[in-house]
């Protein structure tokens, strides 16, 4: 299933790639949630792919909902990283990932601009290319470069985020807002990013980083150390030696008055 999540994943990142630097036929499915016409089209060719390699298989898909039945399914989102695509801004790539009963087996996210093509499976490693993937080793927040995004939904809970966000930007290296959940999770397996943390994910947004991430020798967890559930809607991810620290910051500015 790990190459049918390539095969997958890489034909809805050329129809991204191809559509990039055309004009956007854009629209609203929430507040400030958007939808293009390319999250539309990679997802039709990313759907077509896996029945033509792997018919009967469910499917979770971010714009057409769940198809099928099983216990087994692939779970995709053509486009991480929509608002990015819709301006310009070259930071987005497409997931697919494959689910069986609880634990995610393989995954695969595609950068399309880079050409970059990061893939694992259950206790086969984590891979760009035929590169072996390793998360960083940094021990301290002082040595880190930390990544987050903020929630379309949840906004409530944006002032715990933005505390966190603050205590990071205190004590880490480096905070940063790329865009795309998928994307800072392969960074994170590939060591460019030392932690990851985020709220209002859903489940395609999470399921390759969480193979990819933990293939690369890292932990992703819930914000309490417990083990990640796709339907948790939130994630803490980072190398063995800092997710510890990540989660104290988290846990602690919750508590603050602005996270209240």
């Amino acid at each position: 299933m790990k190459e049918v999540c390539i095969a997958a994943a890489q034909a809805g990142a050329k129809v991204l790639r191809d559509l990039y630097a055309r004009p956007r036929d854009i629209h609203l499915k929430g507040r400030i949630d958007l939808v293009t016409d390319a999250d539309e089209a990679s997802e039709e060719i990313v759907l077509r792919t896996l029945a033509e390699l792997a018919p009967g298989v469910k499917i979770l898909a971010e714009e057409s909902g769940e198809h099928g039945k099983g216990d087994a399914r692939f779970i995709v989102d053509p486009l991480d990283g929509t608002t990015n695509y819709a301006h310009g801004i070259p930071l987005f790539s497409c997931t697919v990932a494959f689910q069986q009963g609880d634990t995610v087996l393989a995954g695969c996210t595609v950068d399309p601009l880079r050409s970059e093509v990061f893939y694992a499976a259950r206790g086969e490693g984590a891979w760009l290319g035929d590169r072996r993937l390793h998360v960083s080793h940094a021990r301290e927040l002082v040595e880190a470069v930390v990544c987050t995004g903020f929630p379309y939904t949840h906004r409530e809970r944006l002032p715990h985020m933005m505390a966190a966000f603050n205590r990071f930007t205190e004590v880490a290296q480096g905070t940063r807002r790329l865009g795309s959940a998928a994307l800072d999770l392969a960074y994170v397996s590939a060591g460019r990013l030392d932690g990851f943390w985020e709220i209002g994910l859903a489940p395609w947004d999470v399921a390759a980083g969480q193979v990819l991430v933990e293939e690369a020798g890292g932990l992703v967890t819930r914000f309490d150390g417990s083990p990640l559930t796709l339907d948790g809607r939130e994630i803490a991810a980072a190398g063995p030696g800092l997710h510890a620290a990540i989660l104290e910051v988290i846990t602690s500015t919750a508590t603050l008055p602005s996270a209240r």
